[in-house]
């Protein structure tokens, strides 16, 4: 079975108008298995999100490899690079950013029409995905009227909506207060579980990070295996 990541040798760097360039990222290699949860510890400014957009293919890197599921993603077209980034990942982020004119249903609903999914198979995806992490009952619900937790939580059903082999997560609960953080996290381990998807999930909560079933950290641009514990 392929990897659903595989990073070999990626390096980016920025310049930002300095006169030398700023190297954000040195090298990494990194692999993630269908049904594993990895956890990328960084402190702020360390490159994470950099990391997390080549993983996603919303970048590229000046050097090294970026593989989604077996599939090569070097010097490949756009419209390519944009069917696999619909297809194959999915991402959270640390705020929902659910479209507010629209349902938690629809928000979740929206993105499988965009993959040509039929509306019933889509809603009944939606009903199933929204069931398994507690907020059925907000279905009809707009996002100003669920809580910082509730939104959360149909973002991560948005991000599953497709289907995905990578899920990517950017602080996905660093917004939250520790006990609706814990809960929503809660919620996202089973999804991802229960699907048995890859997830890279960034945090900077180590409690969290420890419930994953492995921890990397970057720092420098230097990605290394953190020891338990």
């Amino acid at each position: 079975m392929s990897e659903a990541l595989k990073l070999t040798g990626v390096s980016k760097g920025y310049n930002h108008g300095l006169p030398t360039e700023v190297k954000v990222l040195r090298g990494v290699d990194l692999s993630v298995s269908p049904g594993e949860i990895v956890a990328l510890v960084a402190p702020s400014g360390a490159g994470k999100s950099t990391l997390l957009h080549i993983a996603g293919l919303l970048d590229t890197p000046d050097e090294g490899r970026v593989e989604i599921a077996g599939e090569d993603m070097t010097g490949v077209a756009d419209r390519r690079r944009t069917a696999v980034r619909r297809e194959k990942v999915g991402f959270v982020y640390q705020f929902h950013h659910l479209l507010p004119e629209f349902t938690a249903l629809e928000n979740i609903v929206l993105p499988q029409l965009a993959n040509g999914t039929p509306r019933r198979e889509a809603e009944e995806r939606a009903h199933t995905l929204m069931g398994s992490v507690g907020v059925a009952p907000r279905a009809d619900h707009r996002p100003a009227a669920l809580s910082g937790g509730e939104q959360q939580r149909v973002a991560f059903c948005r991000a599953m909506a497709n289907e995905p082999a990578l899920l990517l997560a950017d602080e996905p609960t660093g917004n939250l207060d520790p006990e609706t953080s814990d809960r929503v996290f809660g919620a996202l381990m089973t999804l991802v579980r229960e699907t048995g998807l890859a997830a890279l999930i960034a945090t900077h909560n180590l409690e969290l990070a420890s419930r994953m079933d492995r921890q990397v950290a970057l720092d420098q641009g230097v990605l290394s295996l953190r020891p338990a514990g």
